[in-house]
């Protein structure tokens, strides 16, 4: 148990942090916002060096139901770094509703999404889902007095206890019909012919995990509690969740279904068409800002499920570059529209209210044209350089249909990434007045570093990159 323990130095940090903040927040009341900020700042940090720490270490701890390597180490330096970002920003947002249970529910999801991402049996893989999903529930309707908010958690609520209740029942065929929950047994079960039960276990288990990264077609909850919860919620449930489920699902399909490739492939491809498609066909009408970047990121979901159908190393080495790219154009892209306020210093989320924004902010219009085209996966932007991981993935494995028809659906996603970079640069200015200034130190600071990665920097660092998703995925083949 010992040894065991000091395998999960980064949960168990993770765990007194959130813990000593929610004390203090207990103690000292809502007024020290900074203390509580810097509380949960100081345990990602450490729980960070303790995964870089452990990089290189490939075992499983407490029966084999937690695995410690290169590929949860790399989904969890995504997670807290995105956990890390969605903290820093919260006080400018929450002028007069910051409270230390933000940033211990932050901690406790983080904690959660590591689980996830660790976990090598369907019982842990439920805790840690589990522990995510009732700190994210929370998160989401933070703002009480809020309508819409609170309307974003409820909706949330209802459909996540309906995808925890169809991921469940999946997990007890795999369960009755292989005798185990261990991923190794179910494989081990799978290798054979494959009865009726264990084919509808994993339906239900990829039904269920596909809610939880906003795959089509369960992807109803994602713009409604993208639009109604606080942004900077809204920015923590656009990366480190996505980072988590995503991990989650490829560990499961790639250890625990492997030798089923026949019987998940087709689910996966599914997903992966649907996503791209109706993610960038939703996105075309939208109006509010966030609710098209909800869309967004159900497209590029889409994208990654690409690479995944594959089944090969090379594909799992594809869709965790993708992840790592996707977060930082996330991150950089809810900043910009953190920073888009009106001279009362209300929100603005629509998107014609940005007409002219080059002129008024040029910097701001510059960040955002560079996410946005990054997102697109538009050429020389970093951005293009996943696709092109993914869809050569799909290639290689005889996928060569699902990566035209991934390539001609990315075209209709492009439209609308461009048709707000036209609203900011070749439309007359809005009414809105958006005055100059208002951002903080640290959110310039990402917003130019995150810019900068996406347009230039990011190409140099390819070698390091394929090196470090090479050794992740290994982990799992």
């Amino acid at each position: 148990m010992t040894a065991d323990l000091m395998l999960i130095w980064p949960e168990l940090i993770l765990t007194i942090g959130g813990l000593i903040t929610l004390m203090l927040g207990t103690f000292l009341g809502d007024r020290q916002v900074g203390i509580y900020q810097l509380s949960a700042l100081l345990t990602l940090a450490a729980a960070t060096a303790a995964v870089v720490a452990l990089f290189g270490v490939q075992t499983s701890v407490f029966s084999g139901t937690l695995s410690v390597d290169n590929f949860g180490g790399f989904a969890k330096l995504l997670i807290y770094a995105a956990s890390f970002v969605s903290i820093l920003i919260a006080p400018r947002f929450f002028t007069s509703g910051m409270r230390a249970e933000y940033p211990a529910l932050i901690l406790f999801a983080t904690l959660g999404m590591g689980i996830m991402a660790s976990s090598r049996d369907l019982m842990t893989l439920y805790v840690g889902l589990e522990l995510n999903s009732l700190a994210a529930y929370v998160l989401a309707s933070f703002m009480r007095n809020d309508d819409r908010s609170s309307e974003a958690g409820l909706k949330y609520f209802i459909l996540g206890a309906l995808a925890s209740g169809m991921l469940l029942y999946g997990i007890s065929l795999l369960y009755g019909f292989s005798g185990t929950t261990d991923f190794t047994g179910i494989a081990k079960a799978m290798g054979g012919e494959l009865n009726i039960g264990l084919i509808f276990g994993i339906v239900f288990v990829l039904a269920g995990l596909g809610f939880k990264i906003s795959a089509v077609p369960f992807h109803m909850w994602t713009p409604d509690v993208y639009e109604g919860a606080p942004t900077p919620v809204t920015t923590f449930f656009a990366s480190a969740p996505k980072v988590a489920a995503m991990a989650m699902m490829t560990r499961v399909v790639i250890e625990a279904m492997g030798p089923a490739v026949g019987a998940w492939q087709q689910i996966i491809i599914f997903l992966a068409l649907a996503s791209i498609i109706l993610g960038a066909v939703g996105a075309i009408g939208q109006k509010n800002i966030k609710r098209l970047l909800a869309y967004s990121s159900i497209n590029n979901v889409g994208f990654m499920l690409v690479g995944l159908a594959a089944g090969t190393q090379q594909g799992v080495e594809a869709v965790l570059t993708y992840l790592l790219v996707y977060v930082v154009t996330t991150l950089g892209a809810f900043l910009v529209v953190l920073q888009l306020r009106d001279a009362e210093g209300n929100q603005i989320e629509s998107i014609p209210a940005l007409a002219g924004l080059s002129q008024r902010r040029p910097g701001i219009a510059a960040a955002m044209t560079v996410f946005l085209f990054s997102l697109a996966g538009i050429p020389p932007l970093f951005g293009f350089w996943p696709k092109y991981l993914v869809f050569e993935a799909a290639v290689n494995a005889n996928l060569v249909p699902l990566a035209v028809a991934g390539i001609v659906a990315s075209v209709i996603g492009a439209f609308y990434y461009i048709s707000i970079i036209k609203t900011m640069y070749f439309d007359d200015k809005s009414d809105t007045e958006i005055p100059a200034g208002g951002g903080v130190i640290a959110e310039d600071a990402v917003i130019t570093a995150s810019a900068l990665w996406l347009s230039v920097i990011g190409y140099l660092f390819i070698p390091v990159l394929a090196v470090i998703s090479a050794s992740a995925a290994a982990v799992l083949f």
